[in-house]
């Protein structure tokens, strides 16, 4: 980012005087201040006309960018994007990327981009800010072309050539963005990120020493870099170094959007020498329902110190987390409340590594409701069937790009799963939320679907307990079943996350679970027919 480009704090703005009376630092702020309070008119009245002559400020130009995209004015915004890029750096339209996400209008970069383009043609620039979102969208084939006449362009480009690393590998050409960025390696030995990515890649891809060996290569180049640090634990929790992982996970504090807590206050490990009697722990929610659910087993043995553990999480989990052994309050929203110490549900493993309680109370730690669960027995009752509950997309997430990512490799479309409609003896029950379920016209049998009424994880739990088995891909959905003993099988990606280690079927998180990965990228049909012949098994022994 052009240092010009630099958005100042907006601690203290200056009074909202007319744009005529106000210093240009004066403006910037104010008219932040307004885009802040999503007011995109009052921001470009702020940041006031062109600057005269010789006063022009970049950061005055961006700012009135950033109104004008809020005001889908897309024409004048690419003036202003125009006006605020130097010649060093990227260009400015992907700076607005983040905030576009954020507003779930990241298509609507792609009409200001071609504006943009047709402005400034030569400018290559745009095409790697074009093909950035084109890949955050899937259209990867168009984002290929972009990167290839970029780098046309701009051969040694070393941010291009990281986005083609990139697309290469979100397609599944693996060995082709470990060349790219082995060649980025020996362009700049000193360069840590690229040693950083070909280690992400093999650990995705289960060549788990051969990444071990890259960081310790990478790691002395960035002793305190907190993405480099929270990448190396992945790889060390995949390779089930579980201590160690765990601590070094707690890097991630160092990058935005984990805790506003304060580190000073976080749960250190359990020790004999730890007093936590009468202590109030305040456990926190980090990241998706998956984990909570999964990191909810630490609960009864943090209450077993003698602490008084009280959640703060989300609405959708509340009742499950009060059902949990040990927890003395849930809270969701509000205030924060008092506390001696506080500790995000993903810390939790890492506080409890050096005890006999390192893997977590043992399944099942998460209950259904007795009411709500009777009352689906009672509906159910004269199916007789094996009851199998599907899952087979999570939650895309369109405002965090990495989720997004994600789940495009973890989910797939319900046809895929057709062939699973052939099996005799065997009734299928939608456990899917979200827009995904409206593909359930596409599936060839009868699937029923009781998730209208299934308003919180509780609800859902409830249905749960009262089918056979869940088949599902990774999601909070195996969490939720696992966490209650119930047997699953999950559908796995090649590229699998790290929880679920590497090159087993099994878990050491969920006894009851069978884990069926893909043999090929983004392909579902082999793992549909292992899944098959297990189900038809299990209605035979049923």
């Amino acid at each position: 980012m052009s240092a010009s480009l630099d958005r100042p704090a907006l601690d203290d703005p200056a009074p909202a005087t007319g744009p005529e009376q106000s210093s240009p630092a004066d403006r910037l702020a104010q008219a932040q201040d307004a885009l802040t309070r999503k007011d995109p008119e009052q921001a470009l009245a702020l940041a006031g006309p062109a600057p005269e002559e010789g006063l022009d400020i970049p950061a005055l130009h961006y700012v009135r960018a950033r109104a004008l995209f809020h005001l889908h004015r897309y024409d004048d915004c690419a003036e202003e994007l125009e006006k605020a890029s130097t010649n060093a750096g990227p260009h400015a339209v992907s700076l607005l990327l983040d905030e576009a996400v954020a507003m779930r209008r990241r298509d609507d970069l792609l009409p200001l981009l071609e504006i943009c383009r047709g402005r400034k043609p030569d400018d290559v620039r745009l095409l790697d800010a074009e093909a950035t979102v084109l890949i955050q969208i899937g259209r990867f084939d168009e984002a290929e072309l972009l990167l290839r006449k970029s780098l046309q362009c701009r051969p040694d480009n070393r941010a291009t050539l990281n986005l083609l690393a990139l697309l290469l590998t979100e397609t599944g050409r693996f060995d082709s963005a470990l060349s790219v960025m082995n060649d980025l390696c020996e362009g700049d030995p000193d360069d840590w990120e690229p040693i950083c990515n070909m280690a992400c890649i093999l650990s995705s891809l289960g060549r788990m020493e051969e990444a071990a060996n890259l960081y310790r290569q990478a790691v002395p180049m960035a002793p305190k870099d907190p993405r480099l640090r929270l990448n190396h634990s992945i790889t060390m929790l995949k390779s089930g170094r579980m201590a160690q992982g765990w601590a070094e996970h707690e890097w991630r504090f160092g990058l935005p959007g984990h805790t506003s807590m304060p580190l000073d206050r976080l749960l250190p490990n359990i020790s004999p020498s730890l007093d936590l009697q009468g202590k109030r722990i305040l456990v926190t929610q980090e990241e998706g329902l998956g984990d909570t659910l999964m990191y909810l087993r630490y609960i009864p043995p943090l209450a077993r110190t003698g602490a008084i553990v009280h959640i703060w999480g989300t609405e959708t989990l509340a009742a499950l987390c009060e059902r949990v052994a040990g927890v003395a309050e849930v809270q969701f929203g509000g205030e924060t409340p008092e506390y001696d110490y506080h500790c995000p549900f993903i810390s939790l493993p890492r506080a409890f590594s050096g005890t006999p309680d390192a893997m977590g109370a043992p399944v099942p730690y998460l209950s259904a409701d007795r009411r709500k669960a009777e009352m689906w027995r009672q509906r159910l009752q004269d199916d007789h069937k094996f009851r199998v509950g599907l899952v087979w997309a999570g939650a895309a997430r369109p405002e965090d790009t990495a989720a997004l990512m994600v789940d495009r490799q973890r989910s797939m479309p319900l046809s895929a799963l057709a062939p699973l409609a052939d099996i005799e003896g065997a009734s299928f029950y939608s456990l899917q939320k979200d827009r995904p379920a409206e593909q359930i016209p596409d599936f060839p049998g009868e699937l029923i679907n009781f998730m209208p009424e299934c308003h919180t994880m509780d609800d859902t739990a409830a249905l749960m307990v009262n089918l056979d088995i869940i088949v599902s891909v990774d999601t909070s959905a195996v969490h939720l079943a696992g966490g209650l003993g119930k047997p699953v099988i999950m559908m796995d990606r090649v590229n699998n996350c790290w929880r679920w280690l590497h090159g087993r079927d099994d878990t050491p998180w969920y006894p009851q679970m069978t884990i069926i990965r893909q043999t090929r990228f983004a392909d579902w049909s082999d793992v549909v027919k292992r899944v098959k012949r297990r189900l038809e098994d299990a209605v035979s022994a049923h």
